[in-house]
């Protein structure tokens, strides 16, 4: 199998992980990358305050966001990007939480992706002092990119694994996840609750004398 799967990164307005306010992406075909992508997001109602912490990071305000889609309303866009791919980020388990708990603010349904966290792979890997996504992207050969945009971030992913992949001779994903010795996980998605049964009275089933 080919190694296809697509990078993803959220951005947040403050410390809720419902409170995405931009996404990048990037897809990955035969251990290349063949597209990118990226928009900002208005975050879900109750989550929509931007901490001066996060802007500091990625430097987006509430004005920035202002005539953006909503979380619901760019959902569909991130699926048919994302299509079937397993998911790749990283420190994957923040991403896979914002992409989750935006969801259920906002009452919309997830896809249960699969996800293999490019951190994990990393730690496995490369001997470095930091990994960080810029010091494990430099040991990847990908530099000097603008760091906490989303897209950059989504693409400097995208070249950690594949230069990982190449490392370990991984012709698809789900072998990089193995060789590294790392889990290719998949998001919770929780069961519907079971729907009541109607009791039928004691009296229906009475015999007639």
């Amino acid at each position: 199998m080919p190694l296809d799967f697509t990078a993803i990164d959220f951005e947040t307005a403050n410390s809720s992980n419902a409170s995405a306010c931009a996404v990048g992406l990037a897809r990955v075909r035969d251990g290349r990358v063949v597209a990118t992508a990226g928009w900002l997001i208005q975050p879900p109602p109750g989550h929509d305050r931007f901490f001066e912490l996060n802007t500091r990071i990625h430097g987006l305000r509430a004005e920035d966001v202002v005539g953006a889609k909503t979380w619901s309303e760019q959902l569909d866009d991130l699926a048919d990007f994302a299509g079937a791919d397993v998911l790749v980020a990283h420190n994957a388990g923040f991403d896979m939480m914002v992409l989750r708990r935006a969801c259920e603010a906002t009452g919309d349904q997830y896809p249960p992706y699969r996800y293999v966290c490019s951190l994990q792979v990393a730690r496995k890997l490369y001997d470095l002092e930091s990994y960080r996504l810029p010091s494990v992207a430099a040991a990847a050969g990908f530099i000097d990119f603008p760091h906490h945009d989303p897209t950059a971030d989504a693409l400097a992913c995208a070249h950690i694994m594949i230069h990982a992949a190449q490392l370990v001779g991984a012709g698809d994903i789900t072998g990089l996840a193995e060789s590294a010795g790392v889990r290719t996980s998949r998001i919770f998605v929780p069961e519907p609750a079971p729907v009541p049964q109607p009791t039928l009275a004691p009296e229906l089933f009475a015999t007639v004398a």
